[in-house]
């Protein structure tokens, strides 16, 4: 039998799924996990057209593999990988390919591709995203690290990732850690649009209306320019009902959000950047404040009798509101990819990277198309600069400024929506109060300003 021209090593769903995929397109394949339970499932699910073989054994496994070899791991991220790593090593043989498809930090993903270069090695830090669907129909790729070592599994990259418009939705991202840096960003957008579209239902719900009804509002909005795999997701969960057999789903799942750490990642850097992004920041923190559900209940008051509002009223601020939401999401995670890029050298074609977005990945959606457009062919470093989305997000931040001051009046916990408006009308403010804010600092501590009228630094003597 000829020798596999790509190896995949973490034979879990995500793995055995895209191996599967890569297999469909007609490459000869191997995959190794040292658990026999997870080849015999992999053995199973292959079909018979499939030039695919699973192996317990490195050895065995790395035999099967044409060389220069290919490798790519999807094993969970930290320490496991590190250790596959040191495994390979000894093994491997100078101009192989290590790549790493886990949601990995972009510092490991620098400092083992520095590690492995020094032996010879190649390593491309790689971002997918889309589930285990996706993996297996088609994911969004976001590979990073040596250019010539993308050029090598490009075309399976090019051939297993979604399309969009018969594009497909992968691209080099950038050098050394850019690819993990993009699909970290990429996670942190999508706990902003994911915590947006519970807070809108949430609205929905405590005025009153039933998950049917919040169910064809989000069915509308996939029919336009909200169309995306969350909002799809969002009508489908809608309108499942409860196993138990009572009522629907939803209803009876436990209101604490776990999270895996991209999130937390993504706002962490952008501190460290010194970058706003105060949507993503704010849905990191309602998952962890999520999790004091105990204390929560503690606190929790009577219900606030809310004033009946039209349904259809209700329907367009919340579709307005969402069209807002994903925006600025949108705004805060390439501004902060753009940046980092500054700052790391990453050298990332912003516009390659909202075009892999398009299909395959969490956060696709309808405008993701309008921003690749704006980027391409406007002069802008920030979303809001574009002529293109500039009426659009006038009119749609009124919808959400309307549903913000509907859930302060009514006690509801808004905050990203809230957080989202608050850094929209910020960056539309010419004149902040944080010269008082440098008058505090100069007053305690001698920190210095400057001034309007003239250049330089001042202190004052604020002696009272």
């Amino acid at each position: 039998m000829n020798k596999s021209s790509f190896g995949l090593i973490g034979l879990g769903v995500m793995g055995r799924n895209l191996l599967l995929n890569v297999a469909d397109h007609g490459f000869q394949v191997s995959g190794l996990d040292l658990d026999p339970r997870q080849v015999s499932a992999m053995q199973s699910e292959r079909l018979e057209s499939h030039q695919l073989e699973a192996f317990t054994s490195t050895d065995d496994f790395l035999k099967s593999l044409t060389s220069p070899r290919t490798i790519m791991l999807l094993v969970p991220a930290g320490a496991i990988v590190d250790q596959v790593i040191e495994s390979l090593i000894p093994k491997l043989d100078k101009g192989d390919l290590i790549i790493d498809g886990g949601n990995s930090h972009f510092l490991d993903t620098e400092r083992r591709e520095q590690f492995l270069n020094s032996k010879g090695l190649l390593f491309l830090g790689t971002g997918v995203s889309g589930g285990a669907q996706g993996a297996r129909k088609g994911p969004s790729i976001m590979p990073g690290g040596d250019f010539e070592a993308y050029q090598r599994v490009a075309p399976i990259f090019e051939a297993i990732a979604a399309k969009y418009e018969s594009e497909p939705c992968v691209s080099y991202v950038g050098r050394s850690g850019a690819g993990n840096y993009v699909k970290m960003v990429h996670n942190g957008i999508e706990y902003a649009i994911m915590q947006s579209i519970a807070e809108v239902y949430a609205l929905f719900r405590s005025y009153g209306f039933s998950n049917a009804e919040v169910k064809s509002a989000f069915d509308s909005y996939q029919k336009g320019r909200l169309s995306s795999f969350l909002i799809e997701i969002t009508a489908a969960i809608l309108g499942t009902k409860d196993p138990e057999g009572k009522g629907e789903l939803v209803d009876n799942i436990l209101d604490k959000a776990k999270q895996k750490g991209t999130g937390k990642w993504t706002s962490q850097n952008a501190m460290d950047l010194g970058i706003a992004i105060p949507s993503i920041d704010m849905a990191v923190s309602q998952r962890a404040l999520s999790a004091l559900k105990e204390l929560r209940v503690q606190l929790s008051g009577k219900k606030p009798h809310l004033e009946k509002i039209d349904f259809n009223t209700l329907v367009e601020h919340a579709e307005k509101a969402l069209y807002a939401s994903f925006a600025i999401a949108y705004a805060q995670g390439l501004q902060q990819i753009s940046e980092a890029s500054k700052v790391y050298d990453y050298q990332i074609d912003l516009v390659s990277v909202i075009k892999l977005w398009r299909g395959g990945c969490i956060i696709q959606s309808r405008m993701l198309g309008d921003l690749a457009t704006s980027f391409e062919n406007e002069s802008i470093i920030h979303l809001f600069e574009s002529t293109h989305f500039k009426s659009a997000l006038t009119e749609a931040v009124e919808g959400l400024r309307e549903l913000v001051l509907s859930g302060v009046k009514n006690a509801l916990p808004i905050g990203t929506l809230s957080s989202s408006l608050s850094y929209y009308d910020t960056l539309h403010c010419s004149d902040l109060p944080v010269n008082m804010v440098q008058a505090q600092r100069d007053f305690f501590g001698s920190h210095t300003y400057e001034r309007k009228d003239q250049p330089g630094t001042f202190h004052h003597d604020w002696s009272l």
